[in-house]
């Protein structure tokens, strides 16, 4: 091979893995993050496990990728780490569809239907059918089938051009003698384990043995340990990935370093044995990219078979290799556990890292709620215990603010769909809205507390307005976090009409306590802090506003709050209007 022949075949390579790139985020943005979140949902039956590890591997064209969301899924606590045992193994069989892909390379016929079956013929169609889906469809997901498309166009362009590439090398007698040297089962072994580390893929590695199988000079007897080494190889990715995670989710990523380790020597070791026996002589034989495909998943099969009765086996010893802390005492800080969703593994499936921004989201909002409904409960009867867990659940909420905020900004560095994009700018609205509601419930606390210093109590009448005040309130707030939990935009257009009655009866309680100032019903000091609470009261309902404001415009496929609140008052909506005069008669103040 001269120095123009080795361009080309590295330049085969580099297409061969960047279609393969393009190909599985494709087809990860394609799902949407719905394969994810069946992983995430999974049961704990392990036939189930693997077959669900089987098929979106398949779907997806990435073990490591699926063993790495299992490792992210187990550090959040998603996922139990008996559960991830099946989903590992089944994610090793899913992975071998790729090799059966790259084997249609191999298919010899004069046969006009069989002949278009070889990539060589439908590769270019593939490609001209993605470019019209990109350049010419509107529709977010025709573009993602089309990405997908030319992907595997440039899959398969790739592992042709490697393997018209390295056709000459047959005639080499060095690089026949490098091969002879693989069929040492240890360095073949070794060889495979080293070459997949080194790409973190065993599909990709695969469909280099493949391509080297065009020169005829590669024999079963190299191709088969290389393939064994593969399985151990592709475990790099996970490891990694494991790197700083909890040890349950290291534990996860050495079940699946374990299971290849523990298949390889047993299999190697019955196989070579019987082979001393009675040699096998398709060992002799030159490889097919066919027969290494049978290989490959028979061998992956086979494991499976073998060692899933003993997954609980798998899981002990990986806790025997990384055992719990004798002084470690069980995680009980919510602050702690709270943000796991967050996890920074997931960012490689954008789709399924902005559910988990959302579902992370909804906790937040709920912490807010409950700050704010206990800051009220404060001011009719002041308790030291409660004091200090609205203290706590408004840090927590900052805490929610600033890392819900960092993770969705590398979030938005993204490729993400339409979809996900609208998501995300809902919830970056929403946060600040979230943490200024706690920030609220911080005032009422300290109004409570001012009170309860002062020996300060209202009047009867001042009592009767603020209770009508309270329960509104609570009820917008109910209102808009259960609209933007569900994404319910009739539940968010009633916010508004109620938003509009508190305003009225802000107004309303302030005048009615001048009033009674005037009259010496009540002090000043009585009416700044009246003032407060009415105050932080009305300012909740403005955010609760926004928050369901935001659930409406984002359903629109736009974003202009004030724009949306002015053609609602302007317009005169009749619906609106009558919403209102309902919240009017319900939150009538006493006359």
């Amino acid at each position: 091979m001269d120095f123009f022949g080795v361009l080309t075949m590295l330049g085969g390579l580099a297409l061969f893995l960047y279609g393969m790139e393009t190909m599985g985020k494709g087809l990860e943005k394609l799902s949407g993050g719905r394969l994810e979140r069946i992983l995430e949902k999974l049961t704990s039956n392990p036939i189930k496990a693997v077959l669900l590890g089987a098929g979106v591997t398949a779907i997806i064209q990435s073990s490591s990728a699926t063993t790495v969301m299992v490792v992210g899924f187990v550090n959040s606590g998603i996922m139990k780490l008996t559960q991830a045992v099946g989903i590992i193994m089944g994610a090793n069989i899913g992975t071998t569809v790729t090799s059966w892909l790259l084997s249609l390379t191999g298919i010899e016929s004069g046969n006009f239907f069989v002949q278009l079956l070889k990539p060589t013929s439908f590769s270019p169609v593939l490609a001209l059918i993605g470019v019209c889906f990109i350049m010419f469809s509107k529709k977010e997901k025709k573009k993602d089938a089309g990405t997908i498309m030319i992907g595997f166009a440039i899959l398969m362009t790739g592992m042709e051009t490697m393997s018209g590439a390295v056709k000459p090398l047959a005639n080499v007698p060095e690089f026949t003698g490098i091969l002879t040297m693989f069929s040492n089962p240890v360095l073949g072994m070794i060889a495979g384990a080293v070459l997949t580390a080194i790409i973190q893929s065993s599909s990709a590695s695969v469909g280099i043995l493949q391509a080297l199988c065009a020169t005829g000079a590669v024999n079963f007897s190299t191709a088969l340990p290389i393939i064994m080494g593969q399985n151990i190889g592709t475990c790099v990715t996970a490891m990694l990935s494991g790197i700083g995670a909890s040890k349950n989710a290291k534990r996860a990523a050495l079940v699946h370093l374990y299971f290849n380790i523990i298949g390889t020597v047993i299999f190697m070791i019955v196989f070579y044995t019987i082979n001393a026996v009675v040699h096998f002589s398709f060992l002799d034989t030159a490889a097919s990219a066919m027969g290494i495909a049978v290989i490959h998943s028979s061998f992956n099969i086979a494991a499976t078979i073998m060692l899933l009765p003993f997954g609980s086996g798998l899981v002990k010893l990986a806790c025997l290799t990384i055992p719990e802390e004798k002084k470690e005492a069980p995680v009980q800080n919510q602050e702690k556990d709270a943000f796991r969703l967050l996890d920074q593994r997931f960012l490689d499936t954008p789709a399924f890292a902005v559910e988990q921004c959302r579902q992370t989201t909804i906790q937040m909002a709920k912490l807010a709620r409950e700050c704010f409904f206990t800051a009220v409960d404060l001011l009719h009867g002041y308790d030291d215990e409660k004091a200090a867990r609205v203290e706590a659940l408004e840090n927590l909420v900052d805490r929610y603010e600033d890392e819900l905020g960092t993770y969705m900004v590398k979030l938005g560095g993204k490729n993400l769909s339409k979809s996900d994009s609208h998501t995300v700018s809902l919830l970056l609205h929403c946060i600040g809205d979230f943490e200024r509601i706690s920030d609220h419930g911080m005032n009422l606390k300290d109004s409570a507390k001012e009170m309860k210093e002062k020996e300060m109590q209202f009047s009867s009448k001042a009592e009767k307005e603020l209770g009508i005040f309270f329960d509104a309130v609570k009820e917008i707030l109910n209102l808009s976090i259960d609209a933007f939990e569900t994404n319910n935009t009739d539940e968010a257009a009633r916010v508004e009409p109620l938003e509009e009655v508190i305003d009225d009866i802000n107004t309303v309680v302030k005048a009615n306590h001048i009033r009674r100032l005037q009259k010496g019903k009540c002090t000043i000091e009585q009416g700044f802090v009246l003032s407060d609470i009415s105050m932080n009261l009305e300012r909740v309902s403005d955010h609760c506003s926004n928050i369901a404001v935001s659930v409406i415009e984002i359903d629109r496929d736009g974003f202009d709050t004030h724009g949306y609140l002015d053609n609602l008052k302007r317009d005169g909506d009749p619906h609106f209007a009558a919403m209102v005069e309902q919240y009017r008669g319900k939150y009538m103040l006493p006359v």
